[in-house]
């Protein structure tokens, strides 16, 4: 017999029934995609991961906040590949006020959301705004430069300033060692 591992957690109710899915797709999807089974209390926001494999329960764990916090569960399931993470920032460690928290989301987000597309293009992550969070889903070699671009937005630097940086930092590694 071997033994069983839990995660549980909390996602915001209008995302419950992203993560099912129509029928139940999604999460059909996902349990067979991680050999384990996922519980939701619809009414509460509860979600209840169990399984007897860690990696996969944890990529699981990590996919569930993923689509909690905006993601499409397309984007979310690339966290099933090694070379990707997921990371969030909290918009309230930089927002004093909830006038000031709404004036940072649009910061991050830009007029027509072209801030938020700017810094998935250079950074070749996918970013979600929601809540009281920017979540960031990529590859973990590019990862910590879209936390450092949106935390640098949030912290007040101009936007071409973060732009620029990204595309001198990109093409740094892009180039051959």
């Amino acid at each position: 017999m071997s033994e069983a591992f839990i995660y549980e957690l909390k996602i915001p109710l209008d995302r419950v029934a992203v993560l099912i899915g129509q029928k139940g797709d999604v999460k059909r999807q996902l349990e067979t995609l991680t050999h384990a089974t996922i519980n939701v209390d619809s009414q509460e926001g509860e979600v209840r991961l169990s399984g007897t494999d860690p990696l996969n329960l944890y990529a699981l764990r990590e996919i569930v906040r993923a689509i909690g916090r905006g993601f499409s569960p397309e984007i979310a399931q690339l966290l099933l590949k090694q070379d990707y993470g997921y990371e969030q920032i909290n918009i309230l460690d930089y927002a004093a006020t909830k006038n000031a928290m709404l004036r940072l989301k649009g910061r991050v987000i830009g007029e027509e959301g072209k801030s938020r597309r700017t810094i998935e293009e250079l950074s070749e992550c996918f970013v979600s705004v929601y809540g009281k969070t920017v979540g960031l889903i990529g590859q973990l070699e590019w990862l910590p430069l879209a936390r450092r671009a949106i935390e640098s937005l949030l912290a007040g630097s101009p936007h071409a300033t973060v732009y620029r940086w990204l595309e001198r930092r990109r093409k740094e590694m892009r180039r051959p060692q």
